[in-house]
């Protein structure tokens, strides 16, 4: 299978609770709708520093994480981080990679979302047994 990569769009929640609150406009919602792969052996969001530097996420903690290639790395994890894929929509944290690394659409907020990757049209959709909301096993 090759490469699956889609538009995601990426939304401070901290500024999307605050524009609730009418403390900051709704056109002031730092966001962005990036190319990203969808990557299902990742667990997590990642994002870069540049993308980080434009939208502005809380850093929550710093964690540890393996790499693909087995080295263990330390990284700043943000959020709360807003994720839109067509009618889907996810609220996760986010890992910040360094520089302008490839932002990764990781397993979690796929699963959150119940979106899949096609192999066959290798894109990525919604769920099709469920075209009209995400549904989530509890099992």
């Amino acid at each position: 299978m090759g490469l699956v990569y889609a538009p995601i769009t990426l939304i401070n929640g901290e500024d999307l609770i605050l524009a609730k609150r009418h403390i900051i406009g709704e056109d002031e919602v730092k966001q962005m709708t990036i190319n990203m792969l969808a990557d299902s052996g990742a667990y997590m969001l990642a994002i870069n520093e540049t993308i980080q530097e434009q939208l502005q996420f809380p850093v929550i903690e710093t964690r540890k994480a393996q790499m693909a290639n087995g080295s263990v790395e330390e990284y700043d994890v943000v959020g709360p981080v807003e994720v839109r894929f067509k009618n889907r929509q996810c609220t996760c944290r986010a890992m910040v990679l360094p520089g302008d690394n490839e932002p990764l659409l990781g397993a979690i907020p796929m699963e959150d979302m119940d979106i899949l990757i096609h192999p066959l049209k290798q894109e990525l959709i919604v769920n099709p047994e469920h075209p009209y909301f995400a549904q989530m096993k509890m099992k």
